[in-house]
């Protein structure tokens, strides 16, 4: 019996009867981190790290019952021995470590390298067996220098201001608004936000998380007031009638597909910028490398390519279907937190 398996309910462990990141309603989910494909409603009740109790609490419902645990810190169940690790994702995502008589698993959930300065910086666990993400996992895609996508992000805010423009900036409502909302130049001018987008902002905040100020988009400001001002939204929103009030604006997204040629036409955006929450494929490798795993389960991306080459590269490889979805969750969602204006 492997400590952890794919079940048509999510990624199980038998021994202790609980899952991770479960996509059908069970009794016991740890989850990776509050993004609404890893975490979904219908469990009887969930544990996850502690940053991410509030945004469980929002998204499902503030009657769910759910525990929160520090990083590193351990718990047992029915002889089986859990802790959440850094994931660096997003604020409260975590890897999900899992040992029994010696023999340890992770569970990574999403991940990246990266320290966006926001959500704590991923730590390596090392493990007998890693499951992890390859969202991005073909060689082209390698992330830019992030403090210079950043930079660029805010001359273009910059040059928008000077032409008379709003900058109409696209990212997740969870994780991607928060991590640029972080690095934007206040000194520019004022931000404004989408309301699934503040309606995530209080909710980090209540939770003592330091974010800039911003201002919630509402129908009784004036249009002028928007003038020279950056605008942050979820993807749902871009080429909406909301965000009519803004022209002249000016639309940018930044995503990990904006490495892609053509990505950004087809979004029909002006800008895009390259910056992903998920990790690139000099990431993956590393983070492999560092787990010391030999078998390594891939989930969610190009799980085909991406297993082909570590079996080429002496793994135990395989990968296995979910209902994950990475980035694409990102370019894509309209659930109700999204819908909100």
């Amino acid at each position: 019996m492997a400590l952890l398996e794919f079940t048509e309910s999510g990624i199980y462990c038998p021994i202790a009867d609980i899952y991770i990141d479960p996509w059908r309603p069970v009794e016991r989910a740890l989850i990776t981190h509050g993004h609404s494909d890893h975490a979904r409603p219908g469990h009887q009740h969930y544990a996850c790290h502690h940053d991410s109790v509030n945004i469980l609490r929002f998204r499902l419902g503030q009657e769910i019952s759910v525990t929160g645990y520090g990083y590193g810190e351990t718990f047992l169940h029915r002889g089986v021995r859990f802790s959440f690790h850094p994931a660096g994702h997003i604020i409260g995502s975590a890897q999900i470590r899992v040992e029994y008589q010696g023999e340890v698993w992770v569970a990574s959930g999403d991940y990246k390298l990266e320290d966006d300065g926001l959500a704590p910086a991923y730590e390596p666990v090392k493990c007998h067996a890693f499951i992890t993400e390859c969202t991005f996992g073909l060689p082209v895609y390698k992330w830019p220098d992030p403090a210079t996508v950043h930079q660029e992000i805010n001359q273009w805010w910059e040059n928008n201001r000077k032409a008379g423009k709003v900058s109409i900036l696209s990212g997740y409502s969870l994780g991607k608004a928060q991590r640029l909302l972080h690095h934007l130049d206040a000194s520019i001018g004022p931000v404004f936000t989408h309301g699934a987008i503040e309606n995530m902002n209080e909710v980090l905040r209540e939770s003592g998380v330091v974010l800039p100020d911003t201002r919630r988009v509402t129908a009784d400001i004036n249009k002028k007031e928007y003038k020279g001002g950056l605008v942050l939204a979820p993807p749902s929103a871009i080429g909406s009638a909301w965000q009519k009030k803004f022209q002249p604006f000016s639309e940018g997204i930044a995503s990990g597909w904006m490495a892609l040629r053509g990505a950004r036409r087809r979004r029909s955006v002006d800008r895009g910028f390259i910056l992903s929450d998920h990790v690139d494929w000099p990431g993956v490798n590393t983070a492999i490398r560092e787990t010391g795993a030999q078998k390594i389960i891939t989930t969610h991306g190009y799980t085909s390519i991406f297993t082909k080459w570590l079996l080429e590269q002496g793994y135990q490889a395989s990968a296995e279907s979910t209902q994950f979805e990475g980035e694409l969750n990102e370019m894509s969602e309209a659930d109700n937190s999204e819908k909100a204006a």
